[in-house]
């Protein structure tokens, strides 16, 4: 058995939200980076055996905003980065975690179940890992949608909701592991 980690120093967690509302070609589409995260996962006979990710919501960072009527600034974002926070009501969920219950080969890596807890909410989800091997390294991959209002989270609104973030939150996962 062996275990093994990752963390920003190996790939990238992102966040691409979107805009409804009468008022939506006025606000922007953001990609938000989180810099704290540790992917754990452990292995026997060369196949992971428990994966799990735990993210500090506090790292949030919101990288870049694109549309809206003019380009995203650097205090646009220290104020988008605030409301997000209050959104997800970071001091009182310091984190986002997800612990694979299940996991199962498939033809391009892995499907991964169990519960996801964001906002205090737990829902049970599967998520599909792809993983291409190339020579000694192993690249990681992971795109899903979740639904901010499934955690009861109540997406960001303004001008009396009608300019604000979409329900459906894409994810992305992106990392190498060095094998042994």
């Amino acid at each position: 058995m062996s275990s093994w980690t990752l963390g920003p120093q190996n790939g990238t967690l992102t966040l691409q939200t979107g805009v409804t509302g009468r008022a939506a070609r006025m606000g922007h589409r953001l990609t938000i980076v989180m810099e704290s995260w540790t992917v754990s996962i452990d292995e026997s006979d060369d196949l992971p055996s428990s994966a799990s990710l735990v993210v500090d919501v506090d790292s949030l960072r919101v990288a870049s905003g694109e549309g809206g009527l003019t380009p995203l600034t650097a205090p646009e974002k220290i104020i988008v980065r605030s409301n997000a926070l209050k959104t997800l009501n970071a001091k009182r969920f310091p984190t986002i975690e997800f612990h694979a219950k299940r996991i199962t080969q498939s033809d391009a890596g892995y499907r991964l179940h169990g519960p996801l807890t964001i906002h205090g909410v737990t829902q049970i989800v599967d998520l599909d890992l792809v993983v291409v091997d190339s020579g000694d390294n192993q690249h990681l991959s992971l795109t899903t949608e979740v639904s901010q209002r499934a955690y009861q989270v109540k997406p960001f609104s303004m001008a009396m909701g009608s300019l604000k973030v979409a329900d459906l939150v894409t994810v992305s996962f992106e990392g190498r592991h060095q094998g042994a």
